[in-house]
């Protein structure tokens, strides 16, 4: 069952793991990995914690385990929102991050969580190969910062009352959407904002300061609003939520790695893709179930609906991250260039 596999986590939520290799010699070094998300196991769990553990080990067989990793789930090593600003300086190794979480210190990154800009997983995972793509790594790179693993994820809306899928039904709801952008269009369809990273979403929503909150369909099961919730509105046939959640480098770390770990790193997070790409969309269709089995009314947007919502996020999320500055203007031409 999802949920059993998903609440099998136990003790390993706050504790690291240091993953190693049975008989061999010891590690030559040991990268830290931190991300926000429940912890689990290679096979069990939350799939972005799964991603960073099949990571982990990989890069260790192939390293011959000269690297090797300990790995953070929950926030357990440093609150969720540092670790961007830990990666740029190097003082942390690595992290599976939400991008438009750094947009206070780097404006552009937010183009990763733009309501409506991207509507599909083809069309994401087509900015690696485009222009949009390439101008994204190099602001990263740039700020200290490069792209392991490209992931992108569908999200939904978790509601303590009625549905939200027109923008109608977010008037007067204390709602929480993920990005400054988002958040710009929740607030003109007259939400009233609130921001906290997605795992303090289910405290929030238990004591009322949080009527509904927009996330990912994978923090939605592994946070288990289903049971605070009492509708939810999923991303399976389209959403206007979908987010940029990489797995990221520090720059000072990896450039200091031998060339052939280098290439590890960068060869196994090529490769992880694929698996991304598959369990995002599996959490979409298994986030309807979960909530159903909870008793939980579960909706679809329709295109029609995330077309209302495009006409709200274009006249004030898209014209305020284009007013930024001018890269900010000029990536989201690039975006809009993708089809």
């Amino acid at each position: 069952m999802l949920i059993t596999r998903r609440a099998a986590v136990g003790a390993v939520l706050a504790a690291p793991a240091l993953l190693g290799v049975s008989g061999a010699r010891a590690a030559a070094r040991t990268l830290k990995i931190s991300h926000q998300f429940p912890g689990g196991t290679a096979d069990q769990g939350d799939f972005r914690d799964r991603l960073v553990r099949r990571f982990a080990a990989e890069v260790q067989k192939r390293t011959d385990n000269e690297l090797a990793f300990e790995i953070y789930p929950g926030s357990s090593l440093m609150k969720t929102v540092a670790q961007f600003s830990a990666l740029r300086r190097g003082a942390l190794d690595m992290t599976l991050y939400p991008l438009a979480y750094a947009g206070g210190e780097v404006p552009e990154v937010n183009i990763g969580l733009m309501p409506c800009l991207v509507t599909s997983y083809e069309q994401g995972l087509a900015w690696k190969r485009q222009a949009i793509g390439q101008e994204l790594e190099r602001v990263l790179d740039k700020r200290g910062v490069r792209i392991v693993t490209w992931l992108w994820q569908a999200g939904g809306t978790a509601s303590r009352g009625a549905s939200v899928v027109q923008p109608d039904d977010v008037k007067g709801l204390k709602i929480r959407g993920g990005s400054r952008e988002m958040d710009l269009m929740l607030k003109a369809a007259g939400g009233i904002i609130s921001s906290v990273p997605s795992n303090e979403i289910y405290a929030a929503m238990q004591t009322g300061s949080l009527d509904a909150a927009v996330t990912s369909s994978t923090s939605l099961i592994s946070f288990r609003l289903e049971e605070i919730s009492k509708a939810v509105t999923t991303g399976r046939s389209g959403s206007f939520w979908f987010m940029l959640e990489p797995l990221l480098i520090s720059k000072q770390i990896f450039d200091a790695l031998p060339a052939a770990h280098q290439a590890a790193v960068t060869e196994v997070g090529t490769e992880l893709e694929a698996f991304g790409l598959q369990a995002a969309k599996s959490d979409d269709e298994d986030l309807a179930r979960v909530y159903l089995k909870a008793g939980i009314t579960a909706r679809d947007m329709d295109p029609a609906a995330i077309g209302k919502w495009k006409a709200v996020a274009q006249e004030t999320a898209w014209k305020d991250f284009a007013a930024r500055n001018a890269a900010c203007a000029a990536m989201l031409k690039l975006a809009e260039a993708v089809a």
